[in-house]
């Protein structure tokens, strides 16, 4: 299982990923699950991935042999970001295709989602959430996030805390309390956990990017915190008394 997210903020992008792979009980291995593509100045892209990994191992490469090999429609030619999450999408499918009808492999759940976000050129900076389908979506004014894999457990703080006028070391904080908490819940998911942030028009790579180890100084301590403020604010949750008076 995986857990990645992505948020669309008024200064730019944040992206948070885990790197827990499972293929089993005794097939744990660990994978990074956010990929760059970055051409300094022209444009810069973060593409997460969640699902069947070498159907998300098998697009990355493609997507770099289309660069380095020049071929048509690749995402060093894309004037959008769009037009990039459509490229991944066709990709995507086509890795699933080879599993879909007859052989030995038919029937496998080859199975993959992305998150794709980041700037071309002066164009503003996109986020898309790109279906094993092919299609995608993007972000609403309202949820100004996006969220791939296990996304049940660590979706109530950003619905009360991210919006898009959130400053965006609140946001990573935010995120990064996301990733752990589905970690708690969650054994599939799991350290060490990247997150970045993309400053809208730098064009420039991440910046504020860290790598989580689970006994990291400050994930244990942030970790501590979360888990205190919420017994505190459970404490101070009003009486049912006052339901059965």
């Amino acid at each position: 299982m995986t857990y990645c997210l992505a948020i669309a903020l008024q200064e730019g992008l944040v992206f948070c990923s885990d790197s827990r792979t499972n293929a089993g009980a005794d097939r744990v291995s660990t994978y990074s699950k956010m990929h760059r593509f970055e051409h300094a100045g022209d444009r810069q892209l973060v593409l997460l991935t969640a699902g069947n990994l070498a159907t998300s191992q098998a697009v990355v490469a493609q997507m770099q042999r289309d660069a380095e090999n020049g071929v048509e429609g690749n995402y060093t030619q894309a004037a959008y970001v769009s037009e990039v999450a459509d490229y991944v999408g066709k990709l995507c499918l086509a890795e699933q295709g080879k599993y879909a009808n007859g052989g030995p492999n038919a029937g496998f759940n080859a199975e993959a989602t992305f998150i794709l976000g980041g700037q071309i050129g002066s164009h503003a900076p996109e986020l898309y959430l790109i279906y094993p389908e092919g299609n995608h979506i993007t972000v609403s004014g309202e949820h100004p996030f996006l969220q791939i894999g296990e996304t049940k457990y660590g979706k109530p703080i950003l619905d009360r805390i991210i919006r898009a006028d959130t400053e965006p070391h609140t946001a990573m904080r935010c995120a990064l309390v996301s990733v752990d908490s589905t970690m708690r819940s969650n054994a599939t998911v799991g350290p060490p956990i990247e997150c970045g942030f993309y400053h809208k028009d730098s064009l420039e790579p991440l910046s504020s990017y860290v790598k989580l180890e689970d006994n990291h100084p400050y994930l244990v301590k942030l970790r501590k915190s979360w888990d205190e403020s919420l017994a505190s604010a459970f404490s101070g949750l009003p009486s049912l008394a006052e339901v059965f008076e």
